[in-house]
């Protein structure tokens, strides 16, 4: 009797693993490269139900894992030591984006990880439309369906290959984090960089990685050593800003903007945006631009916007991508991370060309 217990509850086992590793096999089809991004939006809707009417009995599988392997960093490869995200990049796809050889009707938005990349997207993507950008189903439906990230090209968008040139002006817009060590340069395309207070992006990360990998996620503290390390992804805030600000200062064709004062300025930023685009927008136009990349605009809109599709984790997560835009994340962390970060990062700086005291001089007080 005993035997035919335990032997029952092994082939039930069984059959929960298997079930487990086909739904992963299955989500992971539906949500590679634009499979999802490039669904009608009733159609990404119902496969965000799907992923919830499953999540109940997939997620005990992953709570089990986090207790038995603990993750320390998130998922992680080197290419020259850069370290990118094992989910949805590889070392074949950085080195395939660092031999990319970019034209004149690319633009590329650069930023290190959550410091305001898809919001750059948008207001590019509004000023090269002068304001009547669509991402409705009758339009390009979502941002990653037009914008490809190249470093993880063809498996986190639409692949470069496919991506489209879009608006009269014919432009196509490419998303990165590389840092200048590995992004492709060329005289011809447009590079626009978005830096933000290296305490808020750690603060947002944070979220973000929460966001993506539910239980999985690592303890505060271990994404706290991770973002203070050589693991970080597109290495660290410090290095990744500096050898952009070099870029800034040495071509022509690289605009280095704060998002912080796209915040508290967004007029002036776009029209500076637009002028270094070489596009003229009129007063009409510019507001229709002010309007559609508003937080509250972004945010309402959000399942055009989401850089992830969706997983199990995602869609029983209480955060969500567009979480809260505020100018000074940075209040959200407690002081003794707070210093731990402006250490690292002091530190880090201290050859550096990029003028952190002229940016944010409570990092340097």
């Amino acid at each position: 009797m005993l035997l035919n217990t335990l032997v029952f509850f092994m082939m039930l086992a069984l059959v929960y693993v298997i079930y487990v590793v086909q739904f992963i096999k299955w989500q992971n089809k539906k949500t590679r490269g634009d499979a999802f991004f490039s669904l009608a939006l009733e159609e990404r809707r119902a496969l965000k139900r799907r992923l919830q009417r499953h999540a109940p009995f997939v997620l005990p599988a992953f709570r089990v894992l986090s207790l038995l392997f603990p993750m320390k960093n998130p998922p992680a490869f080197f290419y020259k030591d850069v370290a990118g995200p094992a989910a949805i990049a590889s070392s074949k796809s950085f080195q395939a984006a660092a031999e990319f050889t970019p034209g004149p009707d690319d633009i590329f938005i650069a930023t290190q990880m959550k410091c305001g990349t898809t919001w750059m997207q948008q207001i590019v993507f509004e000023i090269l439309h002068k304001g009547k950008g669509d991402l409705s189903d009758n339009g390009y439906r979502h941002m990653y369906a037009l914008s490809p990230w190249i470093e993880t090209s063809p498996r986190g968008s639409v692949p470069i290959e496919r991506a489209p040139f879009v608006s009269d002006y014919k432009k196509r817009l490419i998303k990165t984090h590389l840092p200048t060590l590995l992004c492709p340069y060329s005289k011809e395309a447009k590079y626009i960089y978005v830096t933000r207070h290296p305490v808020s992006c750690f603060a947002s990360t944070v979220d973000f990685i929460e966001f993506l990998t539910g239980p999985m996620a690592p303890a505060r503290e271990d994404m706290l050593n991770w973002f203070c390390s050589e693991k970080f992804y597109w290495l660290s805030w410090a290095k990744n800003v500096d050898g952009w600000w070099r870029w800034s200062q040495q071509y022509p064709n690289v605009l280095f903007v704060h998002y912080e004062d796209l915040k508290s300025q967004p007029a002036e930023y776009i029209d500076r945006v637009a002028r270094f685009l070489g596009i003229e927008i009129n007063s009409e136009e510019r507001q229709a631009i002010l309007d559609k990349s508003s937080f509250d605009y972004m945010q309402a809109m959000e399942e055009h916007f989401e850089m992830a599709p969706p997983s199990v984790f995602s869609v029983n997560s209480n955060n969500r991508f567009m979480a809260s835009g505020k100018n000074k994340r940075y209040k959200d962390v407690t002081e003794a991370d707070r210093q731990k970060i402006v250490d690292y990062t002091v530190d880090a700086l201290k050859d550096a060309s990029y003028p952190i005291n002229r940016f944010y001089p409570d990092v340097t007080a």
